[in-house]
Order: structure tokens, then C-alpha cells, then sequence
């Protein structure tokens, strides 16, 4: 790569990490794999970057990367085998303790759920984008779409039964 091309990639990827980071975040849950994540993606678009920085949508291009990476990373850990050892417990997450936090309700959804849904009102993508990015039709987006906000109504209501339940 030319070093006019290296230094537009050094500037794309510095004015979007932070973006990508969160992005990553809110699908996965746990920072250690989202930096996983936007390092992958960001290994990907580096070794095509002489290609497509020339396209009109390089943050669609790029947030498709990171979307289908993280796809393959929940398949990947699906494959994993089962031992017989009990693995150590994982340290609390110092992150909030709001049940009502939407992150953590976004986690209790299935994967291509969540991605639609953090595509669509996180990135604030149109329906005919996120189709593009998942590789799915546009009827697909939109019944994910409403299925997760459904599923995520449900477990606010879930929550604030449980929360006031126990006030009383």
C-alpha cells in the first residue's frame, strides 16, 4: 500500500474506532471480544483498502465486516466442545447493575435479533441497509425488527414487574 493510501486508512480508522468499538460492544457484551472484533475488522478492510476506499458507502462496508464477524464468532463458539471440567467462574462485570439498562436486555435476545436491532437504532440504518449488511431481505429486517422490540418490551415489563413486586 502507498503511503497516501496507508495515511487515508490511519484517518478512517482513527475518526471511527471509538464507533466501532461501541458498535462491537453492544452486539457481543463484553469489551475484551468487541476489541476482538473491530481488530478483525479492521485487518480486513486494511488488506482491501486499496479497493474500497473508493466506495461512496465504506461505513456500511465496514460495519458489515464487523456485523458478519461477529456472526461467525457466536457460530464459532457454538461448535466448541463440552468438557467435563467446570470452568472458573467469570469475575462481575463492573459495568451498570440496571436491569432496565437496554444492553443488558439486548444480550437475552438471539444474535441476528440483536444485530437488527443494534444496526437499525444504534448505527440508525435504513431497513434496505441492515438487509444489505446481514445478507437478508428487507421483510426479514423488518419482521426482526419488530420481533426484537416485542421481546424487548416484554423483558422491561418482565423487570419492572419483578422490581415493583419486590418494593411492595
Amino acid at each position: 500500500m502507498r503511503r497516501s493510501q496507508e495515511e487515508a486508512y490511519r484517518e478512517y480508522v482513527t475518526a471511527r474506532m471509538e464507533s466501532l468499538r461501541r458498535m462491537a460492544y453492544l452486539l457481543c457484551r463484553d469489551w475484551h471480544t468487541a476489541d476482538d472484533l473491530v481488530s478483525v475488522t479492521l485487518s480486513k478492510l486494511y488488506r482491501h483498502w486499496n479497493r474500497v476506499s473508493r466506495y461512496e458507502h465504506l461505513d456500511a462496508y465496514t460495519r458489515r465486516i464487523l456485523t458478519r464477524a461477529w456472526l461467525d464468532e457466536r457460530r464459532r463458539m457454538r461448535r466448541e466442545s463440552v468438557t467435563d471440567a467446570v470452568p472458573e467462574r467469570a469475575a462481575p462485570e463492573s459495568g451498570s447493575s440496571d436491569p432496565t439498562d437496554v444492553s443488558q436486555l439486548l444480550q437475552q435476545l438471539p444474535p441476528r435479533r440483536r444485530a437488527v436491532l443494534v444496526l437499525r437504532f444504534y448505527c440508525d440504518l435504513s431497513v434496505e441497509e441492515t438487509a444489505e449488511i446481514l445478507g437478508c431481505t428487507e421483510g426479514t429486517v423488518k419482521s426482526q425488527t419488530a420481533r426484537g422490540l416485542d421481546a424487548l418490551r416484554a423483558l422491561i415489563k418482565q423487570v419492572g414487574a419483578v422490581e415493583y413486586g419486590s418494593m411492595q
